[in-house]
């Protein structure tokens, strides 16, 4: 007995919105795991999000930050304010407008940064090595270059 075309769909399309929702939760999971695993200490989501903005695009204004991040700029200036006196960030004149600060991230917190990142890449490879097999290895391989083509 062949399944009509549109109900072999309409389970397809069932099967797949499952999926997405399972792949959003793990996903989930995965991240405060991972975030468990940084020993962020006392830095809150905000500042660890800014840390990591500033580590990726390099310096940036308060400004530039806050729109970046979907914040008030009152809500930024806190942040920053707290990042500054954490000495993880620090500021200098913008050679384009002397007026605004260029904020970077010190080098103290690009050492902190790398060893939280080792850190979390640690542990998931510990729990790779001890959780899967190898045919299971092979399988998440191909599993993360899905992965990226629907991240892109």
């Amino acid at each position: 007995m062949r399944i009509p075309q549109e109900e072999h769909n309409d389970h397809e399309h069932e099967h797949v919105l499952q999926l997405a929702g399972e792949l959003r939760i793990l996903v989930g999971k995965l991240r405060r795991r991972l975030r468990e695993e940084a020993h962020l200490g006392d830095v809150s989501l905000s500042q660890a999000s800014v840390l990591s903005r500033l580590e990726r695009d390099g310096p940036a204004t308060a400004s530039s930050l806050a729109r970046a991040e979907g914040m008030r700029p009152q809500s930024m200036a806190a942040t920053v304010q707290a990042l500054t006196q954490a000495r993880m960030v620090t500021g200098s004149p913008d050679p384009a407008d002397g007026r605004q600060t260029l904020l970077s991230l010190t080098d103290s917190c690009r050492a902190w940064i790398a060893a939280s990142r080792a850190a979390r890449e640690d542990w998931l490879a510990r729990s790779i090595e001890t959780r899967l097999t190898p045919d299971e290895v092979t399988e998440l391989s191909h599993a993360v270059a899905l992965l990226k083509r629907l991240a892109e």
